[in-house]
């Protein structure tokens, strides 16, 4: 049985007015329990948005005071400048500077200030991969496995050589001996991580959420009320660089159990989450990162995130970790322009380029003097959200039809009876075929309405999966998006133009759709190419504890493959990162030991 209400406009309000230039609300025929599922209002999502008291976030440098402590002077300036009128949130005491926001006023009065070197934006930073479809008690200490399967060495750990560092003979079991990140730790500063991936348990060694202020950094947080897993960036990231072996998870069917391994296996992570479920985050929350970093003694720090402006107080950050022994690795940036982006174009940093499994730069690969290493940055297989990469099959009397999980689905199989939803513009739009008890909604793509609201349709008219079928044969089965995440959707998955006409002769037929939540995926960008960086330099350094962070940089600037012109190019940097080369070249210039004490 189906009952009578009112459906609002977009964003769930429930009214009869007429809105000028709109057709008239109409009664539709829904069924139960699904009266009062609406759509997410367009402003409801994480992104920033203005505050309504005009100030702005800024990050405001000032001169120390002399005769007293780092501490004492950033707590007297923080002080004066609350007194002005500035809402101070931060203070990095190590770079003479302080977080705040701040109204036009007081930004003015600030500026005036003799005690002030600057005041400056805390401006927006990004994660730099490029979009993939993803679904919506911290696990440390234990051992890392040191054997697996050589069907977890990817195409990119190959391609920078990782497994002829540990595993000469290629059997699937870590050398003995061999370089493999122990006693070196990688800072990853990104969306956090997925505490329960098995790929990450051992290598985790703390971490802290910028994002949320606690210590806690997981890659999750509420969306419309629902609380959402992220897009995996940060758990992608860090598994490039310390996934270890015989750690395998949900894989895609015929693909290796073991999952995936990292360039160096047993190095020590920590995990600095800056940015949030959307991928985004500010200058202010990468200092505190990076302040955090080195005061835990990190050799390395791993960014696959920045911005095209740059920050002199970031920069300072940067320049302190340098000065502290650090080696910082950052992405170039995906917007294929010769722009630079920051942290990455600072002086004291490694920025990373990308490049596909041919050695050809990818074409969003942002190029120019700041690029000093490329590496494999398109199509690269790691860990994600578990369950957070959907697989969607379709089956209907023994035949399988390929198919795209939309973004946001829910996982899970059903098995109905196919009814066609035309361009589902309204519940009606399931004809006679539509009933409560459950059928899968084939629905066409066109007509202006977004896949959120077709979806919403089939559903109120009982549909327990959908079907989207495309219209554009060029698109194949398309990668499409319910836009948000609701706790009401349903297994909603796309396919071919072809498919979506065989389907259209098949109604009233039993059709099964199955999506599942895979825990790895493969993804794109700058921000998959440096930690391939990262990973080599913990080899190197593995390989010789002696050696400082300048040597390791230039180890692995020199041992590089040259792509492009002949020597440093704009495009490649000094080439793609080698780990066997790198590691050789460290092993020729690490100081010998000391002699041992006479007796």
């Amino acid at each position: 049985m189906k009952r009578w209400v009112w459906l609002g406009v977009l964003g769930g309000v429930m009214a009869c007015t007429k809105v000028p230039g709109n057709k008239p609300v109409e009664p539709e025929n829904v069924c139960p329990g699904t009266e009062e599922y609406s759509l997410s209002s367009p402003l409801s999502s994480q992104k920033a948005q203005p505050r309504e008291d005009g100030t702005e976030a800024v990050l405001i440098t000032y001169r120390p005071r002399a005769g007293v402590s780092a501490k004492a002077s950033v707590e007297a300036f923080a002080d004066e400048a609350t007194r002005m009128g500035a809402e101070v949130n931060h203070r990095f005491a190590s770079i003479n500077t302080v977080a705040a926001r701040v109204t036009p006023e007081t930004r003015a009065a600030l500026a005036r200030n003799p005690d002030v070197l600057r005041v400056e934006p805390d401006r927006p930073v990004h994660a730099f991969s490029l979009p993939t479809s993803v679904l919506p008690s911290l696990v440390s200490g234990a051992a890392p496995n040191t054997s697996g399967s050589t069907g977890e060495y990817t195409q990119g750990l190959r391609q920078v050589q990782a497994p002829l560092v540990w595993d000469v003979n290629n059997d699937g079991v870590l050398d003995t001996n061999a370089p493999t990140g122990s006693s070196v730790t990688v800072c990853v500063i990104d969306s956090g991580w997925d505490n329960r991936h098995p790929e990450l348990a051992a290598a985790y060694a703390g971490g802290k959420d910028f994002i949320d202020n606690d210590e806690e950094p997981l890659d999750q947080g509420k969306v419309n009320g629902v609380l959402v897993w992220g897009g995996g960036h940060g758990t992608h990231t860090a598994a490039t660089i310390a996934a270890q072996l015989g750690a395998g998870a949900h894989v895609r069917p015929g693909e290796e159990p073991n999952g995936v391994v990292g360039v160096a296996p047993t190095v020590k992570l920590l995990i600095a989450r800056v940015l949030n479920t959307n991928g985004d985050g500010s200058t202010s929350a990468v200092i505190a990162a990076m302040d955090w970093c080195i005061a835990r003694g990190a050799n390395i720090a791993s960014l696959s995130l920045g911005s095209s402006e740059r920050s002199d107080a970031e920069e300072l950050v940067f320049n302190r970790a340098h000065a502290a022994g650090m080696v910082s690795v950052a992405a170039t940036g995906n917007r294929g322009t010769p722009n630079p982006s920051y942290p990455a174009a600072y002086s004291t940093v490694i920025g990373v380029g990308a490049v596909d499994f041919n050695g050809e730069r990818a074409s969003f690969s942002q190029y120019g003097p700041f690029v000093k290493l490329v590496g494999p940055g398109v199509g690269v297989l790691s860990a994600t959200i578990m369950g957070g990469a959907p697989y969607a099959d379709i089956q209907s009397a023994g035949t399988r039809y390929p198919s795209e999980p939309l973004e946001y689905t829910a996982v899970g199989a059903y098995t109905g009876k196919l009814v066609h939803c035309g361009q589902g513009e309204r519940v009606a739009a399931c004809g006679e075929g539509a009933t409560c008890d459950g059928f899968v909604a084939l629905v066409d793509r066109g007509g202006g309405i977004l896949f959120q609201e077709k979806a919403l349709n089939a559903i109120r008219a009982g549909a327990k999966a959908i079907i989207i079928g495309n219209n554009i044969t060029e698109d194949g089965a398309g990668n499409f998006t319910l836009t948000d995440p609701e706790d009401y959707w349903v297994p909603t998955t796309s396919v071919t133009l072809a498919s979506a006409n065989t389907f259209r002769g098949m109604v009233g037929q039993q059709v099964t759709v199955d999506v599942t939540g895979l825990d790895y995926m493969r993804q794109s960008g700058t921000s998959m190419a440096t930690p391939h960086v990262a990973g080599v330099a913990a080899l190197v350094w593995s390989a010789c504890r002696t050696l400082n962070n300048e040597q390791v940089a230039d180890v692995l600037l020199e041992s590089a493959a040259d792509l492009g012109d002949k020597g440093r190019d704009d495009r490649f940097g000094y080439g793609l990162v080698q780990a066997k080369r790198a590691v050789d070249l460290a092993l020729q210039r690490c100081p010998p030991p000391p002699p041992a004490p006479a007796p």
